[in-house]
């Protein structure tokens, strides 16, 4: 039997891990974060982050 031959189940659909409003509360915590690591080197990645969720929600 081949493979063209067999019927395969089409995959579910994908759905959405976060809501909008999951974003919203996202950043609102990473722009807590950032206050309490501004000095650190790690500070860059926060602030990127902060502006990436902004995109998104």
């Amino acid at each position: 039997m081949t493979t063209d031959t067999l019927t395969r189940p089409e995959p579910a659909r994908a759905r959405a891990v976060f809501s909008t409003e999951d974003f919203k509360l996202l950043r609102e915590a990473v722009a807590a974060h950032l206050k309490t690591v501004a000095d650190s080197p790690e500070s860059v990645k926060f602030s990127n982050l902060y502006h990436r969720l902004g995109r998104l929600g």
